[in-house]
């Protein structure tokens, strides 16, 4: 996994590096400044940089000051240069110097009057391959307004490549919110680690791609983080090899709690994606009506009917035996023999529960009564729906996703997937994981159904944790190889089940593993 840190611990890292492993802050900046430059003459110059035209936008502080290494390294790679400095003079030494070193290999160094028309520097930008944007990175406290607003919303106007460093202009490092207003980024070179606000759906539209370089310490001298991003090897590490004697019930049983009149596709769907993310077998738990209308529909998946009344409890019991997880909520209702069967297997099933849909709303400011499940639980709600469970609104989770997972997490005692761009899984002991898969194909209805039932099947085999991680990259790791093959959209919650083997195989290297022979 790749730390992800805040400012504050971004800010530490810089001062362990300086004070501790005696890095002087000069190099750490021209570390990063050549880390960048390399990234832009890959990514944005095509590899060929000579002749092409870069304007390198420079704030008044250390952001400026990488900056001005970027120009000097571009311009000694045969770019046309131009670096302006937003402000009247630097703030710091190290941008000093960096400007100074620029403007002497021959550097054209300008200054940007914020009190002026900016219409000749609208016409050189206009003429740029690549925008670098240097003028604020994670130091930034508040909002960006007037000349400098202004002059933001020109960058974002042109047609260049927009490059940011660290993190876009106008964007809080620690949430991804816009503060004011923010440059829009193609892509982002950030330094040493990705930053919180990268990892949001809204910091992730300013960053664009981001591209993480060394500034030359180790990231294992410093190990303070607020949050993990996933990496194919993590999901690889916890996928072990099924052994030789394997059966269907060593695999993992897994029962779907869901469906009622109207609402049986999301049965279907959770119980199928819990069978594609490799469970053995799988029972649809379901009301009577809801059971009639299945079995005409079902091949590989069993039913197990229940009734409202005083039998329930002891129903839910015996289609329960034997499974390992169990997943409620996809259309079961909100009814009272709802509540009644989803707190029952909450307080009395001896496996992981998986909590979605209806089983989360039954639950509407009182997420503490999850806890019954002395830790087992696995919540997978969305901005709205952990609102809901918070007494909060959408907007108030989505301000600051990691607070919000973790405060959930705490107070349920259970592991929470917040769901979106940059799915966010928080564990009840504050640790948190940020997956790095997915598209807006996804954006597609019982996608979540879907994720329910893999996150049931990996339960099966792995600790709530790294079953709802695990679950989560490969759900949004199956939607990336469906864009890939076609486009980002017309894709159906059918689609990302069916795609699950494919995505295993590439993640487990299935016919190396085999000793296959040509």
């Amino acid at each position: 996994m790749i730390p992800v840190v805040s400012r504050v611990e971004m800010r530490a890292f810089d001062a362990h590096a300086i004070g501790a492993c005696k890095v002087p802050s000069l190099v750490l900046m021209e570390n990063a400044g050549r880390g960048a430059a390399e990234v832009i003459e890959r990514e944005a110059l095509g590899g060929r940089p000579r002749g092409k035209r870069v304007v390198v936008v420079c704030g008044t502080g250390n952001n400026g000051g990488d900056g001005f290494v970027v120009a000097r390294r571009l311009a000694s790679r045969g770019a046309i240069v131009e670096a302006w400095l937003v402000g009247e003079a630097p703030k710091t030494q190290d941008c000093q110097l960096n400007m100074d070193a620029f403007a002497g290999i021959g550097g054209r160094v300008g200054r940007v009057d914020l009190d002026g028309s900016l219409g000749g520097r609208r016409a050189v930008l206009g003429k740029a391959d690549v925008i670098v944007d240097a003028i604020f990175g994670t130091g930034l406290d508040r909002a960006i307004e007037g000349p400098l607003a202004r002059l933001i919303e020109v960058i974002n106007e042109m047609a260049a490549v927009k490059v940011a460093l660290d993190v876009p202009s106008g964007m809080n490092a620690d949430t991804g919110a816009t503060m004011g207003t923010a440059v829009i980024a193609d892509m982002t070179v950030s330094f040493a680690h990705p930053k919180l606000g990268h990892v949001t759906p809204h910091g992730a539209r300013l960053s664009g791609h981001v591209h993480v370089v060394d500034i030359g310490v180790p990231a294992s001298l410093w190990t303070a983080r607020s949050a993990d991003l996933l990496e194919a090897r993590d999901v690889r590490a916890v996928l072990l090899p099924r052994p030789i004697d394997a059966h269907k019930y060593r695999a993992g049983h897994v029962a779907v709690l869901a469906g009622s009149p109207g609402k049986v596709g999301a049965a279907l769907l959770c119980a199928h994606g819990a069978l594609r993310g490799g469970a053995g077998a799988a029972t649809i738990v379901t009301w009577p009506e809801s059971a009639t209308a299945l079995e005409s529909r079902v091949v590989e998946i069993m039913t197990a009917r229940i009734h409202e009344g005083s039998e329930l409890t002891d129903q839910i019991d015996a289609a329960l035996v034997h499974k390992r997880a169990v997943v409620m909520g996809p259309g079961f209702g909100t009814g009272d023999g709802a509540r009644a069967a989803v707190n029952h297997v909450l307080s009395t099933f001896p496996g992981t529960i998986v909590a979605d849909a209806d089983a989360l709303s039954l639950h509407a400011r009182a997420i503490e009564e999850f806890s019954a499940a002395g830790g087992r639980a696995i919540l997978t709600p969305h901005a709205g729906e952990l609102g809901r469970l918070l007494g909060m609104t959408s907007e108030e989770i989505e301000a600051d996703r990691f607070t919000a997972a973790r405060t959930a997490a705490a107070r349920a005692h259970a592991v929470v997937i917040l769901k979106g761009a940059h799915t966010v899984i928080a564990a009840p002991d504050g640790r948190v994981v940020v997956n790095s898969t997915g598209n807006a194909a996804l954006a597609t209805a019982g996608a979540g159904d879907v994720l329910a039932g893999l996150t049931g099947a990996l339960a099966c085999t792995l600790t709530p944790f790294e079953a709802a991680w695990a679950a989560v990259y490969l759900h949004g790791a199956s939607g990336d190889a469906w864009k890939e093959a076609n486009a980002d959209r017309g894709m159906t919650a059918s689609d990302i089940a069916d795609g699950l083997p494919g995505v295993y195989a590439s993640l487990l290297n299935v016919g190396h593993a085999r000793g296959e022979r040509a």
